[in-house]
């Protein structure tokens, strides 16, 4: 087993890590809509969804692996209200249609609109 970090994502904010690797598989924590430089979330679904997708892809990246090779995702929204807009951003980045959930939440950390985690093969 392997933990994965990286600075091309947001730190952990608690007790785990950005992504594990084992047995050819990688496991990325849920990553929230966060600039990794600046620390800061952009407002609004479009952009909030935008930044998770490219966090869940530099944790993969950093594993040797890439968005082409997720095999399921995991998303969470605040508000279901959102699930169209979130889609639209959601299938630029994985456009290889991995298998998925998606589910509203009642809150999110630190007041994110979104949450993605994933699977992939490395």
């Amino acid at each position: 087993m392997h933990i994965i970090e990286t600075k091309q994502a947001p730190g952990a904010i608690g007790p785990y890590s950005q992504g594990y690797e084992t047995l050819g598989l990688v496991f990325t924590s849920g990553q929230l809509p966060v600039n990794p430089e600046t620390g800061e979330m952009p407002g609004g679904i479009a952009a909030q969804a935008e930044w998770s997708c490219r966090n869940v892809g530099a944790i993969l990246e950093a594993a040797g692996s890439g968005l082409d090779k997720v095999i399921k995702t995991t998303c969470f929204l605040a508000d279901m209200g959102d699930f169209a807009a979130f889609n639209e951003v959601y299938a630029k980045y994985f456009s290889s249609k991995p298998a998925r959930s998606c589910v509203a939440v009642k809150d999110l950390p630190k007041g994110a609109l979104c949450e993605i985690e994933a699977i992939a093969v490395k």
